[in-house]
């Protein structure tokens, strides 16, 4: 029963990208009363639609995180429809920057999002949370915010390393120790994942690269995220905080 969300309120961002959609049909299938949140509120309908078509309990909100108002309005509705809310996991991600010599203004809006944002919704649903004693966050970081980008990856292709992605997602990591510090007085938990390459049919060589980079030689898919965010969620974790957990097939472990 720790690894089950039966009876839990769970706020996911970001519900229908790269690692989004997978997320909700695994948090949804564990059991939770899953509220999915974004600026495309027209493409989360279609995963509510998929999934009360099984039977889950998702739902579908509008948030623009850079804006905190925004921010306010979405924990306001949770809050006034639900009464609670037990779980936050900070998914979504804006990518404004396409290469390192992107104008700085890309950067800007990155960070307003990726950064800035991160901090308002967290603050803004902690609050929440702690207020009723208890609660978990989970942040949704990358391996690009534990090491330097490794070149050889993209040699001959057209792919890049970003540096807005492995700046905030190492910010990520140490905002989840703050928070982890800041809120667990009050009941409230608060950890990382931070995994590795997700296959979204990127180039057969990137892949075949990347793949003999890790332990599994594998890249990850969209199965491999759910399981370690409902432990961190669920009650199997309870004296678990402040910790960044790779999930990534051994890439960072080399």
């Amino acid at each position: 029963m720790g690894f089950s969300l039966s009876g839990k309120v769970v706020l996911l961002t970001g519900g229908a990208g790269l690692y989004g959609r997978g997320l909700a049909a695994q948090l949804a299938a564990a059991g939770a009363t899953l509220v999915l949140a974004s600026r495309n509120v027209e493409a989360l309908g279609k995963v509510v639609e998929e999934e009360r078509a099984i039977g889950r309990d998702v739902h579908a909100r509008s948030l623009d995180q850079a804006e905190e108002a925004s921010i306010f309005r979405l924990r306001d509705s949770v809050m006034a429809e639900f009464g609670r809310v037990d779980g936050l996991v900070n998914n979504a991600v804006a990518r404004p920057m396409k290469s390192p010599e992107a104008p700085l203004a890309d950067w800007s809006a990155s960070m307003q999002t990726n950064a800035t944002g991160l901090f308002a919704i967290t603050r803004a649903f902690g609050e929440a949370m702690g207020g009723a004693g208890k609660g978990s966050i989970v942040n949704i970081g990358s391996i690009q915010g534990m090491v330097g980008p490794d070149y050889a990856l993209y040699e001959g292709l057209n792919m890049h390393a970003i540096p807005d992605y492995f700046f905030h997602k190492a910010g990520m990591v140490n905002l989840t120790r703050f928070f982890a510090a800041y809120y667990g007085p009050r009941g409230v938990r608060v950890n990382c994942l931070s995994p590795g390459g997700f296959f979204s049919g990127q180039h057969p060589t990137f892949v075949e690269r990347y793949s003999k980079a890790t332990f599994l030689r594998r890249m990850a898919d969209e199965h491999d995220l759910g399981g370690p965010v409902i432990f961190l969620l669920g009650e199997a974790s309870r004296y678990v905080t402040g910790v960044n957990l790779p999930v990534d097939g051994g890439y960072t472990a080399h």
